[in-house]
């Protein structure tokens, strides 16, 4: 089941989810690429969610 909208704000408004202020944390989230805190600068990368973190390899490998 898909979270509420104001589940993924609350989520995504709480500091416990974001390590330095920058690295969005959150199990609980399955988004691989949610908006980052400052909507004018984009996405961020779940670094909880397994299949990001994979992504991000690849990534990296590739360039």
């Amino acid at each position: 089941m898909e979270p509420s909208k104001e589940t993924k704000d609350k989520w995504h408004q709480d500091p416990t989810n974001w390590i330095w202020g920058i690295f969005y944390f959150n199990k609980e989230d399955k988004k691989i690429f949610p908006p980052k805190r400052i909507k004018l600068m984009e996405w961020t990368i779940n670094f909880a969610n397994p299949n990001s973190v994979f992504f991000l390899l690849i990534l990296i490998a590739v360039l």
